[in-house]
């Protein structure tokens, strides 16, 4: 075990890493209550996605301690399984089999990026500004989901603002016979609070409070204790159904075999078979893997020089390979290639793009600094496999304080943004506000990347703009044209 995973070359020992490996569990493992239930609103089967998560994030952990012998552990990022949810699907028309099969090409393409210089190319083409708005609106994204989760938001529409019922034209007055399923409304959307009458919303207050309270105490586990404190508190509510603990259908060998109809599905008739089968979608799916991969791609890699200088994880070395070298060579670099390899992976199981968590930081702080630490992640997400009947009983108004809280922290990112340089706070605006504003992170990445443009031609620096960034943008502008944007 020294041998292989280094440890007093590292400074460390293997009690220092079981601790530091606990820490990370305990800081990330609200993923697996939280996945499941923004999945499963795809129609995909909670118990699948529950293993799916579990078998994704311990073999991607595994690859970072194995191969890269590092103390990072990932799981379907947070963000990217919104985006999977409500823009890809929701938004865009997609299936959840065919969004997977997307899934797996972003693990393909970022798998090319990071062994070419392609690598270089990207990380060179996205000023450092946008790519810290990017990270700051996938928490406002993230954090305005939580918040309608909650139901701590109610919308009312005037009858003269909708615009179409169930994908049909509707004029104010006229009657309205069957189920409504979808309501398209204009401008006159009047947004308010929720009712604290509401058990639901009062459990998602309280459960609010605890988290906030646990994290401001800094309590570790703080978001999984949150959410088993609020599911508890949310049973003589009446929110929280005990029913499911004894409901043959959530069983440990009914999940896995619930597995079955997501393992895989990716290259089924339903995912690549259909996604291939319409070229007008081509573009559009294009855009998607990009959003994607560009997402994956700067959580990762700003985890990494976040918390590996100053920990000595990784070196200076490390990251100028980073942004000239070819090829695996370093620490980092290994990393990176775990990385992509477990977004593949986890397409193949049946989840959003896996990506390196953030909450690794809480390992590293405990002292992890090399790949022992992450197979004690890696291990603990294991045993959670049998505990899958618990994902069953936990209600919404559970989860969704999480979300907000998550959303709080990655808001952090806006404080490397100048907002008194109107070419880098415009951009950014429009980048990251815009995710939450328009319900879509590819929106967001958008408009932030085509005023960005924008303000760089007013000011006469046209040479600034990289190439990635006119193909990108007119990539998105191409997409509006196709879906009637524009």
């Amino acid at each position: 075990m020294e041998k292989f995973f280094q440890l007093k070359e590292n400074g460390t020992t293997v009690g220092t890493e079981i601790a530091a490996g606990l820490t990370t569990f305990f800081a990330m493992s609200y993923i697996i209550f939280v996945n499941p239930q923004i999945l499963s609103m795809t129609g995909m089967p909670t118990q699948a996605v529950f293993l799916a998560t579990v078998l994704s994030t311990a073999v991607g952990t595994l690859i970072m301690a194995l191969y890269a012998n590092v103390p990072y552990a990932q799981a379907p990022g947070m963000g990217m399984n919104a985006f999977f949810t409500y823009t890809v699907v929701f938004a865009l028309g997609f299936s959840w089999q065919e969004a997977l099969a997307m899934v797996f090409l972003t693990g393909l393409v970022g798998i090319a990026i990071t062994v070419t210089p392609v690598r270089k190319t990207i990380i060179r083409a996205i000023p450092n500004s946008l790519q810290h708005a990017i990270g700051g609106g996938i928490g406002v994204f993230i954090a305005y989901i939580g918040l309608k989760n909650a139901r701590l938001l109610q919308f009312t529409s005037e009858g003269q603002d909708i615009v179409s019922i169930n994908n049909e034209a509707y004029t104010a007055g006229t009657e309205i016979t069957g189920a409504v399923n979808t309501v398209v409304t204009g401008g006159g959307i009047i947004p308010d609070l929720g009712s604290f009458g509401d058990p639901y919303v009062m459990l998602a207050v309280i459960g609010l409070v605890i988290t906030v309270a646990l994290m401001v105490a800094k309590i570790k586990g703080a978001i999984l204790i949150g959410i088993l404190l609020t599911t508890i508190i949310g049973i003589p509510m009446g929110v929280t159904d005990l029913s499911g603990l004894t409901n043959p259908s959530n069983s440990v060998s009914s999940a896995f075999t619930d597995l079955g109809v997501t393992f895989g599905a990716a290259f089924g008739s339903e995912g690549f078979g259909s996604l291939i089968s319409d070229p007008s979608r081509y573009a559009l799916i294009l855009i998607t893997v990009f959003a994607f991969t560009l997402t994956d791609v700067f959580d990762t890699i700003g985890t990494f020089i976040g918390t590996g200088r100053k920990s000595g994880i990784f070196t200076l070395e490390d990251e100028e390979s980073m942004d000239t070298g070819k090829g695996i060579n370093t620490k980092m670099e290994k990393a990176l290639f775990g990385d992509v390899i477990a977004t593949a992976l986890g397409a193949v199981f049946g989840t959003s793009p896996v990506t390196t968590f953030v909450e690794s930081t809480a390992g590293i702080g405990a002292g992890g600094r090399t790949g022992l630490t992450s197979v004690v992640t890696a291990s603990m997400f294991l045993l959670t496999a049998f505990f899958s009947p618990l994902i069953s009983i936990v209600p919404g108004a559970a989860t969704a304080p999480a979300l907000i809280v998550v959303g709080i922290l990655m808001l952090s990112a806006f404080t490397e943004i100048d907002w008194n340089n109107l070419e880098e706070a415009v951009p950014a605006f429009f980048a990251s506000i815009f995710m939450g504003f328009s319900y879509s992170i590819s929106y967001g990445i958008a408009a932030g990347f085509l005023f960005y443009i924008i303000t760089k031609v007013a000011k006469g620096k046209v040479k600034v703009v990289h190439p990635v960034l006119w193909a990108t943008t007119a990539l998105f502008i191409f997409n509006f044209f196709l879906m009637g944007r524009l």
